[in-house]
């Protein structure tokens, strides 16, 4: 690894897989991996090896937000470590910790060895946000965040395209996948560490905590996101096994179609976020969670089938996806000193809800499993509300739509002198 910083300016000369953009692709085919292998055998190995019921279920995801919770202490990090070298050591992180998960089946062994993984995986994610939107144009970085979208997914279809293929056909076991999963997402990390330069962004990142009145909006939206997507992580695929009964390659193979999907829409979204906004993309996304997750509670209250419940899902993880619209939104209203320090905050934010919720609802979920998604779909509606706010053009200054209003109210108001 070279010494001195290469700034973003001059590495057009390096071979394409080492430029900026590349170590990117890299990082977001790595993740997934381990990440998603360890989602895939989750449910099922909770409840077959450690008797895990909607509880045990609920406090482990309560566990395993912490971290993101605690996500602002990036900004610490990157006062004694540069951020490029922070995220790939967290990669590193998620792929041990997830080799080792099997290995630890008890309550306390799995909430630990969650706990590691999730420091690294809420750490990488900090990081590679923050590095995508100072190592990509705002014009472009709609278009390159929904390709690296579509890398990580095809990531996702190799591991769980595998996982199906070869679960049952030659017996796997639990520690087995997860070694090799979480191994390989460990050697790219030490291999992403070694083969690239360091590279400079043009805008020194701000050392500090920043909380900006100007990005409320940005904070509220980030907020319900984080209340909202925990029900779909936590409930979703919990259901699929609890009441319909999924073993590891149908779930798996529930996945395959999920990350197929987004492979082929991702880069198709970025490009209508780049020509009609993010304001379109994401009221887009939330019109479809509230109807989701209303479809939802009727597998509980008209009892609908186990084949609406996996269409459902699909379609629930290919809205979800849209997401990224957020992070460009957040780019185009930022100073570019403001992007490392609020992607932690943000973190923060997104995790306030997570940290208590799933233990919350895990006793609802005891009681109405229909009551949970019932919840998700209000917390999608006010997430509408809050994203019918964002302007067609987003930029400093005009940061939700009605904000000029307000000010030139405000102006209008003052005693004249």
């Amino acid at each position: 690894m070279k010494n001195a910083p290469i700034p973003l300016s001059e590495t057009s000369h390096l071979p394409l897989w080492r430029r900026p953009e590349g170590l990117l692709f890299l990082m977001a085919f790595a993740m997934p991996v381990a990440f998603a292998t360890w989602n895939a055998l989750l449910n099922n190995f909770v409840i077959e090896v450690a008797g895990f019921t909607g509880v045990e279920i609920g406090w482990l995801h309560t566990i395993r937000e912490i971290p993101g919770f605690l996500a602002i202490g990036v900004i610490a990090l990157i006062m004694i470590i540069r951020e490029q070298v922070l995220g790939i050591v967290s990669l590193l992180l998620l792929g041990v910790a997830t080799a080792v998960t099997a290995y630890f089946p008890s309550l306390g062994g799995i909430l630990t060895v969650t706990m590691l993984s999730s420091i690294g995986f809420h750490y990488f994610e900090t990081v590679n946000q923050s590095l995508q939107l100072q190592w990509l144009s705002k014009d472009r970085a709609p278009i390159v965040i929904g390709r690296l979208m579509a890398a990580g997914s095809a990531a996702s279809l190799v591991a769980y395209g595998v996982l199906v293929l070869t679960w049952k056909t030659f017996d796997l076991s639990y520690a087995l996948v997860y070694v090799v999963s979480g191994g390989f997402t460990a050697v790219i990390a030490i291999f992403a560490l070694t083969a690239y330069p360091q590279f400079e962004a043009p805008n020194p990142q701000a050392k500090k905590i920043v909380l900006k009145r100007r990005y409320a909006l940005y904070y509220a939206m980030q907020f319900m996101s984080g209340a909202r997507r925990q029900i779909f992580v936590v409930f979703a695929a919990f259901m699929m096994v609890e009441k319909f009964g999924f073993e590891v390659h149908e779930i798996t193979a529930l996945f395959l179609i999920n990350y197929v999907a987004n492979m082929v829409i991702a880069p198709f979204m970025g490009k209508v976020v780049h020509r009609k906004g993010e304001r379109f993309v994401l009221m887009l996304e939330y019109i479809g969670l509230t109807l989701v997750f209303l479809a939802y509670g009727g597998i509980y209250w008209l009892g609908w089938g186990v084949l609406i419940a996996a269409a459902l899902y699909v379609i629930d993880h290919m809205l979800f996806g849209l997401a990224f619209a957020l992070k460009t939104y957040f780019q185009k209203i930022s100073d570019p000193e403001d992007i490392a320090p609020t992607a932690a905050v943000a973190f923060t934010i997104n995790h306030i809800a997570a940290v208590f919720l799933p233990a919350v609802l895990g006793y609802l979920w005891v009681a109405s499993p229909g009551g949970v998604f019932a919840l998700a779909a209000g917390m999608a509606m006010a997430s509408l509300g809050l994203a019918a706010l964002i302007p067609r053009h987003p930029e400093k200054g005009n940061e939700w739509r009605f904000l000029p209003l307000v000010r030139e109210s405000a102006v209008l108001s003052e005693p004249a002198e």
